[in-house]
């Protein structure tokens, strides 16, 4: 039996889930699936249909796991990633059909509030990747999140209530999961949400990130790693939506390089990754990416390479970039 788990660096942007699956069938996703009782219950009753699980919980990928190998199910697999990382980058439009978002966490503390999952702006990037009349379907013990889903969802014009009204607080035809048998047990309402993306058109705001050609800049300069090294400090780097922090540097101790640990932010991608500036010969340096974690050749990593590149030039008068595959804007000036 092929592994239910998908290794997300392995996966394509966007994903082929008919290859991934093995055949063609509609795309049920079930965000932040917890034990998996729901997710598994729903495999078992819908053969027919690929089902997709994600979950950020390493112990509820586990169990989720093996109760999918003890069942002997084929139509399951589940995946670590973060819900909108999945739909912008691993999902073509119209590539999904159902989506299920069971009791999410509702972030209560007012300094959360912004990590709340569903929002106006999460609908119209789940609109973009559902099927026509695709469902969605959310349910919430929380009565706050619930204010917020309901208001969220009826101010959305890209998916409407297939119910008379908004939410119920009963569905006899769900499975009950674990967490909302313990709120039901705590005396706390339920909201169920039953809706359907619309059949008109859904405005692309929401691109699937691109990869380039592994990056590099060659240098000429006179300093050697030890000066290189000793001028080095932190310091940050933003275009657009893309954050660039560079962190510590290492020296490598069987080669003639620097490795700087590096975060990239740019949506809905975020990588912690190595870049390198190793000296090929005396006064010859190249700057590229570290395959270590198998990292993503994003726009933010060719910023992150320009920008290295312009901070090497700045420490020397001397120095300068004899060529690069960097995009025009990687090289500007760092903020």
């Amino acid at each position: 039996m092929t592994s239910s788990l998908l290794q997300i660096q392995q996966l394509r942007w966007p994903t082929a889930w008919a290859d991934t699956f093995g055949r063609e069938a509609p795309l049920l996703i079930e965000i932040g699936f917890g034990s998996g009782h729901f997710l598994v219950d729903m495999a078992q009753k819908r053969p027919s249909a690929n089902l997709l699980g994600v979950e950020i919980s390493l112990p509820a990928l586990d169990k989720a796991q093996r109760k999918i190998k003890t069942l002997g199910l084929t139509n399951v697999r589940v995946l670590q990633s973060d819900a909108r990382y999945l739909l912008q980058a691993l999902c073509s439009p119209d590539a999904i059909a159902e989506v299920f978002i069971n009791f999410p966490d509702p972030w209560p503390k007012a300094r959360q509030l912004h990590r709340r999952l569903i929002s106006v702006e999460f609908l119209h990037l789940l609109a973009t990747r559902m099927v026509p009349n695709g469902r969605l379907e959310i349910a919430t013990d929380h009565a706050d999140y619930a204010l917020a889903i309901t208001e969220a969802l009826e101010s959305t014009p890209y998916f409407r209530s297939r119910q008379a009204t908004t939410f119920v607080t009963a569905d006899h035809e769900r499975l009950r999961t674990k967490y909302e048998q313990i709120g039901l047990d705590e005396g706390r309402t339920c909201h169920y949400y039953k809706f359907a993306r619309v059949e008109t058109a859904v405005p692309q705001t929401y691109p699937i990130p691109k990869e380039f050609p592994m990056p590099h800049t060659v240098l000429q300069s006179p300093l050697g790693l030890d000066e290189i090294e000793a001028g080095y400090g932190r310091f940050q780097f933003s275009q657009d939506d893309c954050h660039i922090n560079f962190m510590e540097m290492f020296r490598a101790k069987e080669d003639s390089s620097l490795f700087v640990e590096t975060y990239i932010k740019e949506e809905p991608v975020a990588q912690r990754l190595g870049l390198v500036i190793r000296q090929r010969e005396p006064g010859n340096f190249v700057i590229s990416l570290h395959e270590l974690g198998f990292p993503r050749p994003t726009r933010g990593v060719q910023l992150a390479i320009g920008q290295l590149a312009t901070w090497l030039v700045g420490l020397n008068d001397e120095t300068h970039i004899l060529h690069h595959n960097l995009l025009p804007e990687a090289l500007s000036r760092k903020s």
